[in-house]
């Protein structure tokens, strides 16, 4: 049997993504407030089905951002407020014997939603952190050897204080590496301080809000999203800037395959909210800051020398050189097979940095 390749999306079907995301946006910009770029990239995880770590300072919204998220959404939400003395079963559930029915039982744990907010993360200890690396890499939970299927959407949004870090367990590298973006909300400026005050002097908008999409479309979207056209050169440049961080000797350890592969995801996403049916290079260059950085560990001697993994990341960007229409040129030739002529490849239409080259062919 011959496989046929999936169709590619076409530019009414990336309308249609944008559309809903632009609804999403406007419903979650009623709560938060002078924070679109956030509330952008958050959206490029829900579109991908992967998770969010928020981490900033007290105060500043992370879980009012999570609630609002969640409210605009037509899926099933959970919160959980970690504690040092919760235990795994309280997130997972478990198994006990219903004297009733005079057999054994299973009580579902809040994890078991489309939505979980983990509200302040790293104050469980790593045993209950550790709950939750089946659940988010794998989408199932197993609880004395019975495996129970979370539903689709499953998106975990966790939240933690990178300043109280008294009584905290750090995620270890594993867990953060499950995280597909972390993103940091920061302080409002003066305006829209005093727009958030306003907003809130009478009513909480949140407790307005109501789903713009159901969960079902919010899969046929993410599945959508996986037949948006990558040219080869601009994965390979995707694959290239994560293999730089290897490379890298500030690194102690670098980004996994599976940050090559959340990069990839991300800048699919990020290009359909852009409103294209295809990816540039710079849709791979504007998610990478926010995909790599928790997943990288700085040597001993860049953190005696106070360097910053954001900034050793822009110099990976600046470093890796950006793809031009010659290496589609290429990449096209190639795919003809042997014997293909250069004239097979289509003519460049732009010069580099243009967007006219990164369109399907």
């Amino acid at each position: 049997m011959t496989d046929v390749a999936p169709s590619r999306l076409t530019p009414e079907d990336v309308e249609t993504i944008r559309g809903v995301a632009d609804d999403l946006q406007a419903s979650v910009e009623r709560v938060i407030v002078g924070k679109a770029d956030v509330v952008r990239l958050a959206l490029v995880a829900l579109l991908c089905e992967g998770h969010i770590l928020l981490e900033d300072v007290p105060g500043i919204g992370k879980t009012t951002l999570a609630k609002a998220l969640a409210a605009s959404l037509g899926c099933s939400f959970r919160r959980i407020q970690f504690t040092p003395d919760l235990m795994p079963s309280d997130i997972t559930g478990i198994h006990y014997f219903d004297q009733k029915a005079q057999e054994f039982a299973f009580r579902e744990g809040p994890l078991i939603a489309q939505i979980v907010l983990s509200d302040e993360i790293n104050r469980a200890t790593p045993r209950t952190q550790a709950a939750l690396l089946e659940a988010m890499e794998e989408r199932q939970l197993t609880v004395e050897g019975e495996t129970t299927i979370l539903p689709r959407p499953f998106l975990v949004i966790a939240t933690q204080n990178p300043i109280e870090l008294e009584g905290t367990f750090p995620l270890p590298e594993a867990q953060l590496d499950r995280f597909m973006l972390r993103l940091k909300l920061g302080y409002p400026d003066e305006d829209d301080e005093d727009k958030i005050l306003e907003r809130l002097e009478h009513s909480n908008p949140l407790e307005d809000l109501v789903p713009v999409v159901s969960a079902e479309r919010l899969v046929e979207m993410a599945t959508a999203l996986r037949r948006l056209h990558v040219e080869p050169a601009v994965r390979r440049y995707a694959v290239r800037i994560v293999r730089e961080t290897r490379n890298e000797s500030a690194f102690e350890l670098g980004a996994s395959p599976r940050a090559s592969l959340a990069l990839f995801r991300a800048a699919r996403a990020f290009a359909a909210l852009s409103g294209r049916d295809y990816v540039l290079p710079d849709d791979v260059k504007a998610m990478a800051p926010h995909v790599l950085p928790h997943r990288l560990i700085l040597s001993t001697q860049t953190r005696l020398r106070g360097r910053d993994v954001e900034d050793l990341v822009a110099e990976i960007l600046e470093r890796v050189p950006v793809p031009v229409e010659g290496d589609v040129a290429t990449a096209t030739t190639a795919a003809a097979g042997p014997g293909a002529s250069e004239s097979a490849a289509p003519p460049a239409e732009s010069q580099a940095g243009g967007d006219s080259a990164w369109r399907p062919r």
